[in-house]
């Protein structure tokens, strides 16, 4: 019998085929999770390579509802990474081409594609979904879209692919969550004396869940570390060089309306070190900081990237919706040259 509330069918039960397709993972974080899950509606806006990953992954996970936002159309580039999108999709609409396939991977799960435009979106559209993740989407959207799931206690989160990098950044607001820790014994009274009498030891065989509770800051204000500070200076050394590209990268988007493209590469390189000059020196930062070979790993999106930043990023999110597990706060660097992932937690935060 699964341990319902309310009976059978209703919002905070679990049915037994649901049971049976969430076995593993039901086992891995338990019910209670797994119930906050399929009461969660999730939007993903950015239907490229990374879209794809984090919708699989969400669908799979068994959130109740996905909506996936894309008013772009089916480029060659997208044939590349997104695997959700049949052959001969050239020219339809990405979150519509991805429709199908998406549904077919859970029909447990409610799920919609949506054809228009982030920017044409009111305030009060985001306030029906529980968690809101942007991808491909401008520094003004991304902050716009942080500051209305900030006011409205929205989980958000936004990552992105350039070449071999990937990031994602998550703002919870104040997040409460329960972690699974080794129980700490402590030696019985009447033990025989000895230098191990007084030791505390962990009891590998008895677990118990501990309440934590960690605040996130605003993406704007991640973005506008002031460097100039003792304190800053002091974590200038021990920050990612991520952490400035990505500042690059979104400056680039901005100011010509895309991402670097392979078939523009000698004018692109030459404008990201324009960029790279200006921004860094706005931060108040050395543009040593990111040589000049960055210019040749951040074009298009790599398959493998997306892969690994798709896990980690909805991995996040099913950990937010679930409150279950310690989220990474606040953002996460992926460098696919080197093959490793770092957490930086930066801002006034």
């Amino acid at each position: 019998m699964v341990e319902q509330e309310g009976g059978g069918g209703g919002s905070g039960g679990i049915s037994e085929e649901e049971a049976a397709q969430y076995d593993r993972q039901i086992r891995l974080w338990g019910l209670e999770a797994q119930r906050r899950l399929r009461a969660s509606r999730v939007l993903l806006v950015g239907m490229k390579g990374l879209g794809a990953e984090v919708a699989k992954n969400l669908i799979l996970a068994g959130v109740k509802g996905l909506t996936m936002l894309d008013h772009q159309q089916v480029s060659q580039e997208d044939t590349r990474a997104q695997f959700l999108i049949p052959v001969g999709s050239l020219g339809r609409n990405r979150a519509e081409a991805s429709l199908e396939r998406a549904q077919n991977l859970n029909p447990m799960v409610d799920v919609k594609a949506d054809p228009e435009n982030i920017e044409n979106k009111a305030e009060d559209f985001f306030t029906q979904f529980d968690a809101v993740c942007l991808t491909c989407c401008s520094r003004c959207v991304l902050v716009r879209v942080d500051q209305i799931c900030h006011k409205s206690g929205i989980k958000f989160f936004t990552g992105d692919i350039f070449g071999y990098y990937g990031y994602m950044f998550a703002n919870l607001g104040a997040h409460e969550f329960v972690e699974e820790k080794t129980k700490v014994t402590k030696a019985s009274q009447g033990v025989e004396d000895g230098p191990d009498t007084k030791k505390v030891k962990l009891d590998s065989t008895e677990t118990t869940m501990v309440k934590k509770r960690v605040v996130f800051c605003q993406l704007k204000e991640a973005l506008a570390v002031d460097w100039s500070s003792e304190k800053a200076k002091a974590a200038l050394k021990r920050t990612a060089p991520d952490y400035f590209l990505l500042q690059v990268l979104l400056k680039f988007r901005t100011d010509k309306g895309r991402d670097p493209l392979p078939e523009s590469c000698a004018e692109d390189s030459e404008l990201l070190l324009k960029i790279r000059n200006e921004v860094l020196d706005s931060l108040g930062v050395s543009a040593d900081l990111l040589p000049d070979d960055f210019i040749s790993y951040c074009f298009s999106e790599m398959a493998p990237v997306c892969a690994v930043l798709g896990g980690v990023l909805g991995q996040e999110v099913v950990k937010a919706l679930s409150q279950r597990d310690p989220p990474h706060n606040n953002f996460f660097f992926f460098d696919g040259i080197k093959g490793n992932g770092v957490v930086e937690c930066l801002g006034p935060c």
